[in-house]
């Protein structure tokens, strides 16, 4: 495991972003843990975690050439995922974000900060049933630019509802030829755990919770152009 990864495991429980316990999903399952990037809600924890995305972004290698957030918790993560990138590597990227409901006075739009052009990388938290992502690829290719990639989080590694086998995030990169990179994968959560002998307990659930629900194997990331 690459050290960022570890070191985002450790930062996110120490801001109780990532809990351990007993959570009902809105898929109905019970998970023995819970994400919520809504919980990095100070200067210090929203500046940290836009590094981290910009490290999962280099080691990718992706190319692009602005960020785009979806509404609402995409907002601030492409804020400051262009911070990062400014501060870090002196790369001033535009970005721009949605509006939930089209403006109709000034200057109009359901698109806020800069224009949508070229390639154009999608920042958000996790991706469930992918909808904000489907909606986010298909307003940006109605303003002539294209989707590059989608970052996140957190992939939960999970089958859909329908247990049909795949998640939602393998839907997304077979629908668009895109790749979806997250900071860390469920299965680098259990190797970070697998290390911690304090969280022997959690390691035996979500270990059981990823045999139940997880995709059949860790997929074989296809090659993007």
């Amino acid at each position: 495991m690459r050290d960022y990864k570890a070191e985002f495991i450790d930062f996110a429980i120490r801001n109780k972003v990532l809990h351990f316990g007993e959570f009902t999903l809105k898929s109905g399952r019970t998970s023995p843990y819970f994400f919520n990037s809504g919980l990095f809600n100070d200067g210090s924890s929203i500046e940290q975690l836009g590094t981290f995305y910009m490290q999962a972004i280099e080691h990718a290698g992706l190319q692009f050439d602005m960020l785009f957030g979806p509404a609402y918790k995409g907002i601030p993560l492409a804020t400051t995922v262009a911070i990062a990138y400014s501060r870090e590597l002196g790369r001033s990227l535009p970005y721009s974000f949605n509006r939930k409901e089209e403006k109709d006075h000034g200057e109009g739009g359901v698109v806020a900060g800069a224009p949508l052009h070229g390639a154009v990388l999608i920042i958000d938290d996790v991706i469930t049933a992918g909808t904000s992502i489907h909606y986010s690829i298909d307003l940006i290719q109605r303003h002539g630019a294209r989707p590059a990639a989608v970052v996140i989080a957190l992939d939960r590694q999970e089958r859909g509802r329908d247990d049909a086998g795949t998640s939602a995030i393998e839907e997304i990169e077979r629908r668009y030829g895109i790749p979806v990179v997250p900071i860390i994968t469920l299965d680098d959560l259990i190797e970070f755990l697998r290390r911690h002998p304090e969280y022997t307990k959690e390691l035996e659930k979500v270990t059981r919770y990823r045999t139940a629900y997880g995709i059949q194997e860790p997929p074989i990331k296809q090659e993007f152009p």
